[in-house]
């Protein structure tokens, strides 16, 4: 079974759940966000957001597939391009920040590494872009995982997120990047070290006069 990580384009932003398609909570103001739902363009609103982080700021997302299935995905952006960021009670988003507006994992996928494979991918991107960490409002009290634009604080804890602001269902996480590039690093050097302390020998080869 292969598994890779894409960055988000307006080609494949289909793959995404329909329901995240639709989801334009943290893209446009309250105001804005009733009146693309009551005319049915959630989806026409979050294709145009995107498109206009590609041109303006560059890479917003990653996709992860398992072979040919699209299994998972998350969102980021500067907080000033989320206009619901400055509405919660944790807010703002630091400085030096970039803030992550969508992650999902679909359950029957978790616990295989695939959140942290995401997380990696847009810690290396961002890096490369001179940010030094991510933020995220995080649901401490989720109703319906599936169905909510927030991202479970549970969820974004357990792939590297430490609370930098508690609240009781609105808490700040935060990542840094340097810490999240280095997972990777420490694993494979950890097998290096490992692999560099077995031996192998082999019998000479006994030849028949």
């Amino acid at each position: 079974m292969s598994r890779r990580v894409v960055g988000i384009t307006l080609d494949n932003l289909e793959h995404l759940p329909k329901h995240s398609r639709g989801c334009v909570f943290w893209e446009l103001a309250p105001h804005l966000k009733e009146q693309a739902e009551a005319f049915g363009e959630t989806e026409l609103e979050k294709e145009a957001w995107v498109s206009n982080m590609l041109l303006e700021w560059g890479s917003c997302g990653r996709l992860v597939y398992s072979d040919k299935l699209p299994v998972g995905f998350v969102l980021y952006a500067p907080p000033n391009a989320v206009p619901r960021s400055l509405a919660f009670p944790t807010s703002p988003i630091s400085p030096d920040a970039v803030m992550l507006t969508g992650f999902h994992i679909l359950p029957e996928f978790r616990g295989g590494g695939l959140g942290r494979m995401l997380v990696q991918a847009v810690a290396k991107d961002l890096t490369r872009r001179g940010v030094k960490a991510i933020e995220s409002f995080g649901d401490a009290k989720p109703e319906d995982e599936e169905q909510s634009c927030v991202v479970p604080s549970d969820f974004l804890a357990s792939v590297g997120f430490k609370t930098v602001r508690p609240h009781a269902r609105w808490p700040r996480l935060r990542l840094e990047l340097r810490s999240a590039i280095t997972w990777k690093e420490d694993v494979e050097a950890a097998l290096e070290r490992l692999l560099g302390t077995v031996s192998v020998t082999t019998a000479s080869p006994v030849y028949q006069r």
